[in-house]
């Protein structure tokens, strides 16, 4: 359901949200090691989530990136927007173009519940929450 890419963007924010601040800027070499994506990548991912400020970044030598006040209040669901565009969340599992309400595909009407439950709690939590949940030890994140 998620590309690699929306998955490798949700855990640098994740990174950010437990590591950074407005005062610890993380650096690009710091973040892609830890969350195992290389390191232009990641740079490119989060350059997209800075021009739609869901990251903040500052240049310079003391720059980098974190998560402003802002920015941790976002949904996460926002993250995949950002990356992968909306329309991929609500496609086809099957990838058919013609797949809809009206001409269901094989899997539609099975899965299409669980997929918007899904979306749904993705809408609700904001990445402070998620973080906040590896900050208690409800999950985990290996960083």
């Amino acid at each position: 359901m998620f590309s690699n890419s929306s998955k490798y963007a949700i855990k640098a924010v994740l990174f950010l949200a437990l590591h950074a601040s407005e005062k610890n800027k993380v650096m690009v070499k710091d973040i892609a090691n830890p969350i195992n994506v290389p390191l232009a990548y990641i740079a490119k991912l989060l350059q997209q989530l800075v021009r739609e400020n869901l990251v903040s970044s500052v240049r310079g030598p003391k720059g980098g990136f974190y998560l402003s006040e802002a920015n941790l209040n976002k949904s996460v669901i926002n993250i995949i927007y950002v990356i992968d565009g909306e329309e991929k969340l609500n496609s086809c599992m099957l990838s058919l173009k013609k797949c809809h309400e009206e001409t269901p595909c094989p899997l539609h009407n099975v899965l299409s519940a669980s997929r918007n439950n899904i979306l749904n709690k993705l809408k609700n939590i904001t990445i402070k929450e998620l973080a906040s949940d590896v900050n208690e030890g409800n999950s985990f994140l290996p960083l």
